[in-house]
């Protein structure tokens, strides 16, 4: 007679299994999304495609339409679309237990890899094969987020109010207002626009103190240390919406422009990094908060940036099926996707003109974007192919 514990089923609650089962399920859990946390390079587009493979087609843990409601809501809150996800998921499958295995299993091995990187570059950077690196490979950058801003510009920028929330926010970047009030403010107004168009009956009181805000919510920093890194990266984590590529464009606002404590270059270097390495690009944090403080920086950083992620999905997980009807909720999205489209574009404006600063690395772009858009070459290779002609290009001597 075997002594092996009878099997749960697929469709069983998590909270009805034996402690057992519930053991074993929440292994499996873990294991599954440290190994995609391992080798899911390609963004948030190509994690989910993973993920609906083994969870839905694979393992057939939920159904194909509950997997489409869970990433329609991941879209209505701030944050790593493909780590919420990922958290949803492992809620799903094992409540509050699997939420935390399934968002650390995610996580850790891209944190891991980029720390180590971090290590090396602080240590390794001086050295000139590096630095003829990283001269290639940033050039590179610029294609990759002037793709991730047509694609974004195709979803965000669907009617003429988005459109003019996109514009008001990059002028008034340029004419340098804080950032975070500015997507507020454009998610609002769509808000308000779609009510005087009856569309909506009534607005929710947690709208109504965003008009009387004069300034961003800045946090005060008296310098650089773990508390101060968290707390820009809890910030962030929690006002976040658009995705990686709209990570840079905040980092830039606050961590080179407001504060000066890195430079364009490194933000490059970082971006650089989160294209390299699997997982979800905002481990881009652990990078930057070891160049800021060490070690502590750099769990600071990383923990700031994606706890506002597990606290929100524990928090809307059960109000799925609402969020995906209120009309509310989508104008303020539609209306801070657009703003954030807008904001990106002045950054990568700014990013470029730091990078492009002579006709090889103008070259290089230029191919980026010709292997891109022709020839839809993966964004490894383009990095790749960079680091390459850095090092060949740096290294011959022009009389």
């Amino acid at each position: 007679m075997s002594n092996k514990p009878p099997m749960e089923t697929l469709e069983a609650d998590y909270g009805t299994l034996t402690p057992l089962q519930k053991r074993q399920r929440l292994q499996e859990l873990g294991l599954l999304f440290f190994r995609l946390g391992l080798f899911s390079f390609g963004g948030p587009v190509a994690h989910t495609a993973m993920m609906e493979e083994e969870v839905v087609r694979r393992r057939q843990w939920l159904s194909h339409g509950k997997f489409l409601d869970l990433i329609g809501v991941t879209n209505l809150i701030p944050g790593p679309n493909s780590t919420e996800l990922a958290i949803h998921l492992g809620y799903e499958r094992g409540k509050w237990a699997g939420l935390i295995i399934a968002g650390v299993s995610f996580i850790l091995p891209a944190m891991v890899v980029v720390w180590l990187l971090a290590i090396a570059y602080v240590h390794y950077q001086s050295v000139p094969a590096v630095g003829n690196m990283l001269y290639g490979i940033q050039p590179m950058i610029i294609p990759l987020i002037g793709q991730a801003l047509w694609k974004l510009g195709q979803k965000a920028l669907k009617t003429p109010l988005a459109i003019g929330a996109a514009v008001l926010v990059m002028v008034g970047t340029v004419w340098g207002k804080p950032e975070i009030l500015l997507l507020l403010l454009a998610g609002l107004a769509l808000v308000l626009i779609q009510m005087g168009r009856g569309r909506f009956q009534s607005l929710p009181l947690i709208f109504l103190p965003l008009g009387q805000l004069n300034a961003s919510p800045v946090l005060a920093v008296s310098g650089i240390n773990a508390w101060s890194v968290f707390g820009i990266f809890l910030k962030i984590g929690c006002l976040l919406y658009g995705g990686g590529y709209v990570l840079f464009a905040f980092l830039q606002a606050d961590l080179v422009d407001r504060l000066g404590w890195l430079t364009s270059q490194q933000l490059l270097d970082a971006i650089a990094i989160g294209q390299i390495t699997p997982g979800p690009l905002f481990t881009t944090a652990t990078f930057i908060g070891y160049l800021l403080a060490g070690n502590p920086g750099a769990i600071a950083a990383t923990v700031g940036i994606f706890l506002p992620s597990f606290l929100l999905v524990a928090l809307v997980n059960p109000w799925v099926n609402v969020l995906q009807k209120s009309l509310i909720f989508r104008a303020f999205l539609d209306g801070v996707n657009a703003g954030a489209w807008g904001l990106m574009v002045v950054t990568t404006v700014g990013l470029a003109r730091s990078v492009l600063i002579d006709p090889l690395t103008i070259c290089l772009a230029l191919l980026g974007a010709i292997a891109l858009g022709r020839f839809s070459i993966s964004s490894h290779w383009l990095v790749v192919f960079g680091a390459l002609v850095g090092l060949i290009g740096q290294s011959i001597p022009i009389s």
